[in-house]
């Protein structure tokens, strides 16, 4: 039988509506060993952490600023990103926004993975952008339909999926290191 390898999470998180929150909650929950931070009390240290997932929300196509300032101290990591946004869940807008997540990392990271849903968009900004223009990205008959599907996330499936996301991980390294140990058997 093949030794179970636990490893530690650490789960850090930015949250304005609860959103990003609730996915930090569900992804903590699925793994054997996590603690969980809200972004502003997350350690500086991270060496005691096998795995560290950081969730935030979507700020101009990119992470929210709490976030990006503390993604530049995250050094020597395996990172899991994941975020909660009002956009379609595989649209350009979600899928860049993990790129520049990774931008901001410090050196020697490693991005395991990722996950994206949608979640209702704050108050504040859905009355700003009530009056956009129609020709905005963020204005239009096509903006609020996206904002009102939105409203419903995350839901069941999409903290489900999220917890699906740690075994994921989990499973990814220890193909990785099995691979990895027979390699080092045939050199």
């Amino acid at each position: 039988m093949e030794a179970v390898t636990l490893r530690k999470w650490a789960v850090i998180y930015s949250s304005v509506t609860g959103n990003t929150k609730m996915v930090a909650e569900a992804i903590a929950e699925a793994a054997d060993s996590a603690d969980i931070f809200p972004v502003q009390e997350a350690p500086q240290d991270l060496s005691e952490y096998d795995i560290v997932a950081i969730g935030y929300w979507l700020r101009l196509g990119q992470p929210d600023p709490m976030t990006l300032k503390y993604l530049a101290q995250v050094e020597n990591a395996r990172v899991v990103f994941f975020q909660t946004h009002g956009a379609e869940v595989n649209s350009e807008h979600a899928i860049t926004s993990f790129a520049r997540a990774g931008y901001h990392l410090g050196k020697g990271c490693e991005i395991l993975g990722t996950f994206g849903c949608q979640g209702k968009i704050n108050p504040a900004m859905l009355e700003k952008r009530k009056n956009a223009p129609a020709d905005d990205p963020h204005g239009g008959a096509a903006a609020i339909e996206r904002w009102k599907k939105a409203a419903s996330h995350p839901d069941a499936e999409d903290l489900a999926a999220a917890a699906r996301l740690v075994g994921n991980m989990e499973h990814k390294l220890a193909m990785r290191e099995r691979y990895l140990a027979n390699k080092d058997k045939h050199v």
